[in-house]
């Protein structure tokens, strides 16, 4: 197991976990409406699968719901 921040709260994940293997183990699905950023760089959906988490990474994920009035 590593540690990573995931929107500001520490967190632990299986090393060579992947940015789709969090947002699973988070309940996110990724087709939806999802941002996912990496030390401060946004990862791209096309490589989520391939973008390999790493001790000490920190992430900001963002769903964006719809709604109004």
């Amino acid at each position: 197991m590593i540690t990573i921040t995931v929107n500001g709260e520490k967190r632990k994940v299986q090393k060579d976990a992947t940015a789709s293997d969090l947002l699973s183990e988070l309940g996110i699905t990724p087709g939806g409406r999802v941002a996912v950023e990496r030390n401060r760089e946004i990862v791209k959906r096309e490589t989520w699968d391939s973008t390999i988490i790493h001790a000490n990474d920190v992430f900001e994920i963002i769903e964006f719901v719809g709604g109004g009035f």
